[in-house]
C-alpha cells in the first residue's frame, strides 16, 4: 500500500451521526480502493450523541454502498486531535469556526472545508440531512464522496 506521508484526517460535523461519519467511511473506501494510507476519523462539536452510533438513516446509505459504520461511536473533539491529525476537515462554516475557536495554541493540523477539495466546490458546504428524509442522506453521500475522491487523487 502507497503510503501517503502520514496524513491523517479528522472529519468533523455537529454531532457525528451523520455528516461526518459518512465522509470517514467514503474516505476510508476512497483510500483503500487507491492504495494509499492515512488515518481517518471523524468527530463532532457537540456532546449530544457521544458514545452513540450514527443515525440508521446514515448507516442505511453507507450499507447501501457497501459498507458498514454501525460500529462506529460518535465522539466529540478534543484538544490532541489538533496535534494527532493533520488535517481537520469541517462539513460547514458553523463547525469550522467552532473548530478553529477550540484550536490550541500548539495545534498543528491544517484546518479547512472538506468541500474545498473538490473543484468549483470551494467555501460550500455539506448540508446537514438530519431534519429531512433518506434522500438527503444520499445526497451527503454524493457529497462526501466527491470530496473523499478528490482527498486521495491529492495524494497519489
Amino acid at each position: 500500500m502507497q503510503t501517503s506521508e502520514n496524513r491523517s484526517f479528522l472529519l468533523v460535523c455537529l454531532g457525528n451521526i451523520c455528516r461526518s461519519p459518512l465522509a470517514e467511511a467514503a474516505l476510508r473506501d476512497a483510500a483503500a480502493r487507491a492504495g494509499v494510507a492515512i488515518d481517518v476519523d471523524s468527530a463532532g462539536t457537540g456532546a449530544w450523541h457521544v458514545g452513540h452510533p450514527p443515525d440508521p438513516r446514515a448507516q442505511a446509505v453507507a450499507l447501501a454502498h457497501g459498507i458498514d459504520i454501525a460500529g462506529y461511536r460518535a465522539r466529540q473533539v478534543e484538544a490532541a486531535d489538533y496535534r494527532r491529525f493533520t488535517d481537520i476537515l469541517a462539513l460547514d462554516r458553523d463547525n469550522l469556526a467552532e473548530v478553529q475557536r477550540r484550536a490550541p495554541k500548539d495545534a498543528t493540523a491544517r484546518i479547512g472545508l472538506l468541500m474545498d477539495a473538490v473543484p468549483g466546490r470551494k467555501g460550500q458546504a455539506v448540508a446537514d440531512p438530519y431534519y429531512g428524509d433518506a434522500a438527503g442522506f444520499e445526497g451527503t453521500w454524493v457529497e462526501v464522496s466527491a470530496a473523499a475522491e478528490a482527498i486521495v487523487a491529492g495524494l497519489r
